[in-house]
């Protein structure tokens, strides 16, 4: 199978991630020495404005020579930041009824909203469209 100009090289051992928009692709392959390396694809869906989707991929080469200290620092990583924030997901886009912390002033805002006048504002007239 031929991939932009470059042999693509067939899968040796693979398994698949999702999560939400998105997949994540781990592929053993060989190099033409045949040796095995590690590739990781991170795939991301995107919605274009008419409906119709596409991908976007990154993609990275992990090769047996940098393992050990893959591992190690991944999971020094990932340790780090369950203990500081556990293991729950906190975001807007996974939790309905997250509530972020604004360290505003309400007077702040209302005195802002206040000082808009109509002359700020762009006059838009739809019989142009």
């Amino acid at each position: 199978m031929y991939n932009n100009g470059m042999m693509e090289k067939e899968e040796i051992f693979s398994k698949v991630l999702r999560a939400g928009r998105r997949t994540y692709f781990f592929d053993v392959r060989a190099t033409k020495a045949e040796d095995y390396y590690l590739t990781i694809t991170e795939s991301k869906k995107f919605t274009n404005d008419d409906g119709s989707f596409h991908y976007k991929k990154h993609k990275i080469y992990i090769y047996k020579e940098d393992f050990s200290e893959f591992k190690e620092i991944l999971a020094e990583m990932t340790d780090y930041i369950i203990n500081e924030k556990g293991d729950e997901v906190i975001s807007e886009r996974h939790q309905k009824d997250f509530k972020k912390d604004y360290n505003t002033n309400e007077d702040e805002v209302v005195a802002e909203v206040k000082t808009k006048t109509p002359e700020s504002f762009t006059d838009i007239d739809f019989d142009d469209i």
